[in-house]
């Protein structure tokens, strides 16, 4: 079967096909030296400060959706079929200010103006989805942005105000929109794509059965979905990883199917596509689900790529874990399901067979009886990456516990269940004393390392802690004083 060879897209208004493309190209590094955009900045490329967001919009089942994402760790290659909107699009007529940018100049919210570019793109993201938001909805919006002159004042009042100067209803984006759906549509591609240079291969499969022919093939390439982990693994450390097989726009990855019983989520869903079925199927994760990284980073990280990265930090493993989570892998060979926890065998290494892919996460919902609770302590609260996280699932019947799941991440080579604790919950009535004594037995169930995020004291003292919250937040008034041990 013949191959696509090139890369094709739209970026601002103009279509775009490029041939031999390194899986390697940062999509900023392409925008600056390639186009000469040089709106979007290089702040820390490694998707932690947002100066180089831009917007890519991407067809979702024929509809097209604007998401802000880090140009400095997506990949060019992973973008056939999408258009790209940068800073340098946003003005009018005669150079007429964006609203958005008229707002942070009647506001003042540019002071050294490095980091605005990002700022007005992720706040134009926010304005065209919500264009009267709350302070708290602007605050989530921009958590993926950073101000070094501490700014954030005046980018919050000038985020509230953008609808005096415009209507997302005459944003060229929104009147052009069917025109250009229907110019992505004709770029999709028919089949197979492979591109780039032997050494730096990008490979886009044309779909999931595809990708488990591509694997077969090449059980070595590297299995690419947001880059949000893998961008730095050429950012920063320049590791060769060609083979590269990008999966983002398989929608046999995007499913996503809710029940009485079960939320399934295809692998390539993203923090962002499943935040609404977690909300309906989890309350408890609402909060938590808001504190994955930035807005940049969930609208491109996904949580199968959370979970095959193996990470003992990520975010995902501990809470789906704590809920009895399943893992469903998938190969030319056919498909095997495995329990979350069971699935991470030892630091950088998961039960995968050669071949095997993530293709999806089975997670019940919650049994009547059942409370559920997750936990992240970092040392920045928004966009930052765990030091602890826990997820925390307790039937009770009466008085009792009658089961008890407690699962850490950032507690030992890979998310782990605290075996031990959870013996010391069982057969146990609800009270502090109980949960006192399950939080002893945590000093058995783990042994944390130091690094510079925590030491293993303060890990293990947090941990604890964490158990001791979750009884009093179930058992006390939500006005009365927590009173935990300290480290």
């Amino acid at each position: 079967m013949a191959h696509q060879h090139d890369i094709r897209f739209l970026l601002n208004g103009e279509e775009k096909r490029i041939s031999d493309v390194k899986a390697t190209l940062t999509l900023l590094d392409y925008l600056r030296l390639d186009q000469r955009l040089t709106g979007s900045k290089e702040g820390c490329a490694e998707g932690d400060c947002g100066a180089c967001t831009v917007l890519v919009g991407r067809l979702h089942k024929c509809s097209l959706r604007y998401e802000t994402v880090n140009a400095c760790i997506r990949f060019l290659a992973s973008l056939n079929g999408c258009h790209i909107v940068t800073i340098e699009h946003l003005s009018g007529p005669q150079g007429r200010l964006h609203p958005v940018q008229q707002a942070m100049v009647e506001y003042h919210g540019s002071q050294c103006g490095f980091c605005t570019p990002g700022f007005v793109m992720s706040l134009y993201a926010l304005w065209m989805g919500n264009p009267e938001p709350s302070v708290q909805e602007v605050e989530t919006a921009i958590q993926g942005n950073l101000c070094r002159c501490t700014g954030y004042e005046p980018i919050v009042r000038a985020a509230m105000a953008v609808t005096h100067y415009g209507s997302p209803a005459h944003d060229h984006l929104t009147r052009e929109r069917a025109d250009v759906t229907a110019r992505l549509m004709a770029l999709q591609p028919k089949t197979r794509i492979v591109t780039g240079p032997e050494e730096d291969r990008a490979i886009l499969p044309a779909d999931v059965a595809d990708l488990a022919q591509v694997l077969a093939e090449s059980p070595e390439a590297t299995l690419v979905a947001g880059s949000t982990d893998v961008g730095l693994w050429v950012t920063k450390f320049m590791r060769p990883i060609s083979p590269v097989v990008f999966l983002t726009h398989l929608e046999g990855l995007k499913t996503i199917e809710l029940s009485d019983e079960s939320l399934t989520l295809g692998a390539g869903v993203t923090y962002s596509e499943s935040e609404a079925a977690i909300r309906d199927a989890f309350p408890h994760l609402k909060d938590y689900w808001d504190r994955i990284a930035g807005w940049q980073v969930r609208n491109m990280g996904t949580i199968g790529g959370n979970i095959a990265n193996g990470s003992p930090i990520g975010d995902t493993p501990p809470v789906l874990i704590a809920l009895g989570a399943e893992v469903l892998l998938q190969s030319i060979r056919g498909t095997r399901i495995l329990p979350l926890e069971e699935f991470f065998l030892a630091y950088g290494k998961q039960d995968r067979q050669p071949g095997d892919f993530v293709a999806a996460i089975h997670i019940p919902r919650s049994r009547p009886g059942q409370i559920d609770a997750a936990y992240k302590i970092s040392k920045r609260r928004d966009e930052d990456i765990s030091s602890v996280a826990v997820g925390i699932s307790v039937t009770i019947k009466g008085d009792v516990i009658t089961a008890a799941r407690l699962a850490y991440g950032g507690m030992a080579a890979t998310p782990k269940r605290a075996t031990g604790a959870e013996a010391a919950l069982v057969g146990q009535p609800f009270t502090a004393a109980t949960f006192d004594t399950a939080a002893e037995a945590l000093k058995g169930d783990f042994t944390p390392l130091s690094d510079w995020r925590a030491s293993a004291d303060y890990r293990i003292t947090v941990a604890a802690n964490l158990l001791r919250r979750f009884y009093l937040e179930q058992s006390s008034p939500a006005d009365a004083p927590v009173r935990l041990a300290i480290a």
